[in-house]
């Protein structure tokens, strides 16, 4: 009844072993393996739910679970706090996942989940942008360059052979350091730009918005001059209210959220009549042969985050602990030799027996 406890290090540990691209690669692998079988009747997926408050900052704190059948369940831990970077030096978003035993409720395995946040955010836009763009797309647009522009860059970059990366942010700290942060994806001969933001938006083939608009603020540019082929990951889209792109846009695109109920809720589908919402991610997967003709128009993959691609992830890393030998064995838990008595892991051996031979058990 132990708990494999995954810190910051130990995942450090297994990104060094088995580097950023591969676990890249097996995360895309992976979503588009789990997406081609996902059945709604067998995986259980609510809608994630949490407390928004003013403390004194905008702030979130929210759970995202998944049962799946004979694989128990997942529920990930998400701190969404906008103002970290710039007050706190903190990422915007921590989080820590963990994994439960659905025949005894015992607690499997507790991990950090900051970095395979990003890492499933990024590969799922890759799955997305691999249905969705035309598969010669050369130049990607990057509005926001936090942190989730680097997974998003990433993940494209392991489909695509981009030639420029134009980028634009309001905060200038965030574009300049953007190229010294993307060093460590080693892109070869890949122009990083900065760029005015109304010349990106007409020159992007790919487009991904990973911003911290506030509400009611967008959306953070305009329906002008798009290429017609234009495809986009709205990625930042995560509050009632909070939107990143124009509605014009939205009602003539071909619209695939990764997961319908919520988008509605906090994405850029809450713009949208839920009739204008053809398919999910899922759904686009399984029928994708009815749909290339989708890349030769303007799209959008409206990623809210999506717990099944946690599950994905934390699987991946519970993977690589076992075969790597990285983490460690905790018992968390209460497990009392005498299941009825809930005070018996408190006593102590000795007193046990001391116990026995003041009462003994009459026979």
């Amino acid at each position: 009844m132990e708990t494999l406890i995954l810190s910051v290090n130990d995942i450090r540990k297994i990104v060094q072993k088995v580097g950023l691209d591969m676990l890249m690669d097996e995360m895309i692998a992976r979503l588009i393996k789990t997406f081609q079988t996902f059945d709604p009747n067998k995986t259980i997926i609510p809608p994630r739910e949490g407390f928004n408050y003013e403390n004194p900052h905008t702030g979130l704190i929210e759970w995202m679970p998944s049962l799946a059948q004979k694989e128990g369940v997942v529920i990930k831990v998400v701190g969404y706090h906008p103002t970290n970077p710039n007050t706190r030096q903190l990422p915007t978003i921590v989080s820590t996942v963990s994994a439960y035993d659905t025949t005894s409720g015992h607690l499997i395995g507790l991990m950090d989940a900051t970095f395979i946040t990003a890492l499933r955010t990024g590969a799922a836009s890759a799955v997305a942008s691999q249905l969705m763009a035309i598969p010669n797309s050369k130049i990607i647009g990057l509005i926001g360059c936090g942190a989730q522009a680097v997974s998003q860059l990433h993940a494209l970059s392991r489909i695509f052979d981009f030639e420029q990366v134009l980028i634009y942010d309001i905060d200038s700290a965030a574009s300049n350091s953007f190229e010294t942060r993307v060093s460590c994806l080693n892109l070869k001969n890949v122009e990083v730009k900065e760029t005015p933001l109304e010349k990106l938006v007409t020159l992007a083939d790919i487009l991904c918005t990973a911003t911290s608009v506030k509400i009611g603020e967008g959306p953070v540019f305009q329906d002008n001059s798009l290429k017609p082929w234009i495809h986009i990951n709205a990625v930042g889209s995560d509050f009632p209210g909070k939107t990143e792109l124009p509605q014009s846009l939205l009602q003539k695109s071909f619209v695939c959220p990764d997961f319908r109920t919520q988008a509605l809720k906090e994405g850029e589908c809450q713009q949208l009549n839920p009739e204008d919402i053809k398919l999910e991610l899922y759904q686009l997967i399984q029928k994708q042969e009815q749909y290339r003709d989708i890349q030769d128009r303007q799209t959008v993959f409206d990623s809210t985050g999506w717990a099944l691609e946690d599950r994905v992830a934390m699987n991946i890393f519970l993977d690589y602990a076992q075969e790597l030998d990285v983490g460690t064995l905790v018992q968390l838990e209460s497990i009392s030799a005498d299941f009825r008595n809930p005070y018996d892991f408190s006593i102590s051996v000795e007193s046990k027996r001391e116990q026995t031979q003041l009462f003994p058990v009459s026979r």
